[in-house]
């Protein structure tokens, strides 16, 4: 029986012969959550900020102030999410991943930057940050206005086509979806009511069965939203760059994620091994805490306030409280 949280048991598995069974990945656990730095350890980390050249790289935790809830965080509904392989080989799984997409949209092309995202995006203005590298696929620190962004994962805001390469917006596939599914564009009000937006723009729906989606409009081929897939390697031109802003840098800073899988814990292992300085910041434990210089527990948008107001030379505490 589905759980009160997986309507119709998409997030469990496509359930089609000849999928391959999934691997758990590590997870954080409880540990660590409510846990806020003292202030010491907060002006000793920026201390190091503000005098080196810093790569920053960010997941999940970035985002859930702006009501995209995360994976494996404290509050985090367990989900499958999709693989490559199960999106691939078979058409059922397509028209789920596109319904479930269909109503996330909903909620995700909605999102806004928050805080959090503005605080980083002004501190790189104050102190030596080169870029940033999101696992994240938001687009949300572009809007946010910070530049460089590296999207580790790709951008759920751009489809690309599988045989041809024409990339489109997912905007205009949105409008094409519910162009030919009119039955279930008419009850999207009402589905809305039963999702919970995953981090990727999915969300739970009640039947799939007869969801229809489109082919590119160029040659008719398979359409994939443009960010990696569990079970997809990361574009090896796009690990490339993140790897030559991090050699330009002498600290890795660490925010909002749990380092759960390799395409951003490999930058924690190589910046430690190297000997860079590492700062986690995070709401919970992470996989790469044991290779930390720095260690910070609490929310980011805080955190961040905290360090834009030292780089200011100004102390939030003492500071008049905003009209």
């Amino acid at each position: 029986m589905n759980g009160p949280g997986d309507v119709g048991g998409w997030f469990r598995t496509a359930a089609e012969p000849g999928v391959a069974t999934r691997v758990t990945a590590w997870t954080p656990g409880q540990d660590g959550f409510g846990i806020v730095s003292p202030d010491g350890d907060v002006a000793r980390a920026f201390t190091a900020l503000n005098s080196q050249p810093t790569m920053v790289l960010t997941g999940a935790g970035m985002s859930t102030d702006s009501g995209l809830p995360d994976y494996r965080g404290r509050d985090a509904v367990p989900r499958t999410p999709m693989t490559l392989q199960e999106f691939m080989g078979s058409h059922v799984s397509r028209q789920r991943y596109w319904a479930r997409s269909t109503i996330g949209w909903r909620s995700f092309g909605r999102a806004e930057p928050n805080s959090a995202h503005r605080e980083l995006a002004s501190l790189a203005s104050l102190i030596p940050i080169r870029g940033i590298v999101t696992q994240n696929v938001d687009s949300l620190h572009q809007r946010a206005g910070s530049d460089p962004v590296i999207d580790l994962h790709g951008t759920l805001d751009t489809v690309v086509c599988l045989g041809c390469g024409r990339r489109s917006a997912r905007s205009g596939l949105q409008e094409a979806l519910l162009e030919i599914n009119p039955s279930f564009a008419g009850r999207i009000d009402e589905l809305a009511e039963q999702v919970r937006t995953a981090p990727d723009g999915d969300a739970e729906v009640d039947t799939t069965s007869a969801f229809a989606y489109p082919g590119c409009e160029e040659c008719g081929g398979m359409l994939k939203p443009d960010v990696v897939f569990f079970g997809e390697n990361t574009r090896r031109e796009v690990v490339a760059a993140a790897n030559q802003l991090l050699d330009s840098c002498t600290v890795l800073l660490v925010l909002g994620t749990s380092l759960s899988v390799m395409s951003g814990l490999r930058f924690v292992r190589r910046a430690a091994k190297e000997g860079r300085t590492v700062i986690i910041a995070n709401d919970g434990a992470t996989r790469g805490d044991e290779l930390a210089t720095e260690r910070l527990y609490g929310r980011l948008a805080p955190l961040l306030s905290r360090w834009t107001d030292l780089a200011r030379g100004l102390d939030s505490r003492d500071a008049p409280p905003t009209p």
